[in-house]
């Protein structure tokens, strides 16, 4: 059983939440870190100053009679704070929290600054410092916890609604999640909802770029279906079109074959059977060349001596030739490299050829001509038959057409074979009255047009 396929818009939204939430942490430990550092550091400062003032003012109003006077609490958080001021070790003012024993050492223990110690239970911030004269020494302490409570107050105010805003956050990052694939789930309903025959380019309008060369790969790939369905609807229609003569006149010949006594008219018939056969095998041949010449996307190129190839397939069709008291007269000097697909390359020349044979009367004469031509190569058949008329030759490459009048069999397809090879291949095609013999000239040039 196929695993169900991970969802890409639950994927965005973890990564994007989980960035967003680490981002957060991270940023809260700052904060932490960062206002714990302010507010020691301010607390510290108004310690310091408090020590400041109660030395000041010590010095300015000592006198005997205030020796262990308690200073009233005027506030809500003065139990946070204590102070006492001891002279010559003797303590003489202190808050009414405070306790009635130095807070840090006096005398020769006395140590000024700051200092974290544990009094009945409670941990305190210390602060100590001597008066002008330094036989007076004043300590103020705070509560460890009243700053734990102020950070408390201040990173409440500042983290809290940015932790009440994550869920809105991520309902709206899934709403904008939501909506960026929406244009992905509406191409994949699209693309299901298609019938199978239904080939047409699917359309690009308000499609994000990042979904646009998906789409045009899809419409591509229509594209060549479609190319390949025609192909092959036009071979089937071709084949059973084509196909149909020759296995008729096949069964009709066999049956009279049956049906005669006389061994001549038996062998007769016979015969016609064999030249039926043959007919049907060189038309099916045709149809599946230009079958695959239809599907094929590009043909595979090497390069291949222009000169051994056509002099190969002359040798092929001398026979023929020499039945029918034709001559073949190829000129090719010097080898003519030329970068193509030998294979689709030799039926091209072979088409041309066995035309010349097959059109041409008797005692005809057929040259073949392969040179090099500037960075390119040239191939000419001509020969001295009865060519063709301007109409006919414009309609050359025409499936099925043949020229009217003709006693020759044929199945009209050559001429297209020859055009589609020699467009796969770049070739340019002229065809005109020959100079030297006097019927038909063919010419296929690379690079650019022969000129006659």
């Amino acid at each position: 059983m196929n695993a169900k396929p991970h969802s890409l818009q639950r994927r965005l939204l973890v990564l994007v939440l989980g960035v967003v939430s680490v981002t957060w942490v991270v940023t809260a430990c700052l904060v932490w870190i960062d206002a714990r550092h302010e507010l020691d550091e301010l607390l510290d400062g108004h310690l310091a100053q408090a020590a400041a003032i109660l030395v000041v003012q010590h010095a300015e109003e000592m006198d005997e009679q205030e020796h262990g006077v308690d200073a009233p609490s005027l506030h809500r958080y003065a139990p946070k704070v204590v102070f006492q001021v001891f002279h010559e070790g003797q303590l003489t003012v202190r808050s009414a929290n405070a306790p009635t024993h130095a807070m840090a050492g006096t005398g020769r223990t006395f140590k000024a600054g700051f200092d974290n110690m544990v009094i009945a239970g409670v941990e305190w911030r210390v602060f100590s410092a001597y008066g002008p004269e330094r036989d007076v020494e004043v300590f103020v302490g705070e509560e460890s916890r009243s700053r734990d409570s102020i950070l408390w107050a201040v990173l409440r105010s500042t983290l809290l609604p940015m932790l009440m805003a994550l869920p809105l956050l991520a309902v709206s990052l899934w709403w904008a999640i939501l909506r960026s694939v929406a244009p992905m789930r509406l191409l994949g309903l699209t693309l299901a909802q298609r019938r199978p025959d239904v080939l047409e380019p699917l359309p690009l309008g308000g499609a994000p770029a990042e979904i646009a060369p998906m789409v045009h790969a899809l419409n591509g790939l229509f594209e060549r279906i479609a190319r390949l369905l025609e192909s092959e609807r036009r071979f089937t229609a071709d084949a059973s079109h084509e196909l149909r003569t020759p296995i008729a006149a096949i069964r009709a010949q066999a049956q009279v074959a049956l049906g005669e006594t006389d061994d001549a008219q038996r062998r007769r018939a016979l015969n016609n059977t064999l030249l039926g056969c043959d007919r049907a095998i060189h038309l099916v041949d045709q149809l599946l060349t230009l079958s695959r010449l239809d599907a094929a996307a590009g043909p595979t190129m090497a390069a291949v001596d222009l000169s051994a190839m056509v002099r190969q397939v002359v040798a092929d069709l001398a026979p023929k030739a020499i039945a029918k008291g034709q001559s073949l007269e190829l000129e090719s000097a010097v080898p003519c490299a030329f970068a193509c697909n030998d294979v689709l390359v030799s039926v091209l020349v072979h088409n041309l050829i066995d035309n010349a044979l097959r059109y041409c009367p008797a005692s005809s004469n057929i040259l073949i001509t392969v040179r090099a031509q500037g960075a390119g190569v040239l191939l000419r058949v001509e020969d001295d038959g009865p060519g063709m008329a301007e109409a006919d030759i414009a309609r050359l490459g025409e499936r099925f057409f043949r020229v009217t009048g003709s006693e020759e069999v044929g199945s009209g397809l050559g001429w297209s074979i020859v055009r589609r090879i020699a467009d796969a291949h770049h070739l340019f095609i002229t065809i005109a009255h020959s100079q030297a013999l006097g019927g038909l000239s063919v010419t296929l040039s690379s690079g650019t047009p022969a000129v006659e």
